[in-house]
């Protein structure tokens, strides 16, 4: 999987902001977006594979930007199941929890918008290191089996 987009809103409800990068901070989330700073909702992803069959549903595009969703891959299964790791770019993300749709998805993406993303939403994700991530980067599973400390104030209790 590679990078395909990233968008950002500074402010809930405000549009969706096309960057060529985003700064993600562990625990934190990323700089200048609306969930900085909030408990899990680190970072958002999706697939354009989804939102392929999202628009064959609707009979319409479905922009990633649409979504709300801030980073979108070029292809494959965006992992849902809590618990699993992945690196994008050199920042090291775990998923919380299956991005469900909202209601602002019907104003964003048109009637229907939020029906058709059901079970393609995209997950959840927390930061567990800092750097950038740039369209174009490499999104790679991490091995479980593999010891990653993402700090003390990252451990789970």
């Amino acid at each position: 999987m590679i990078v395909t987009a990233l968008h950002v809103a500074p402010v809930r409800h405000a549009p969706m902001v096309a960057v060529d990068r985003i700064d993600v901070e562990a625990g934190r989330g990323v700089v200048g977006d609306r969930w900085f700073g909030t408990r899990h909702r680190h970072v958002s992803l999706q697939s354009d594979e989804d939102l392929a069959a999202a628009a064959a549903e609707l009979g319409r595009a479905v922009p990633p930007e649409a979504t709300r969703r801030t980073v979108t891959v070029d292809e494959g299964a965006v992992p849902t199941a809590p618990g699993v790791r992945l690196r994008v770019g050199d920042v090291l993300l775990e998923v919380v929890r299956v991005a469900a749709p909202c209601r602002v998805m019907e104003t964003s993406m048109g009637p229907g918008g939020a029906a058709a993303l059901r079970r393609r939403g995209g997950s959840i994700l927390r930061a567990l290191s800092s750097g950038p991530v740039r369209l174009g980067d490499p999104v790679d599973p991490v091995d479980p089996v593999d010891p990653v400390d993402p700090g003390p104030d990252l451990r789970r209790s």
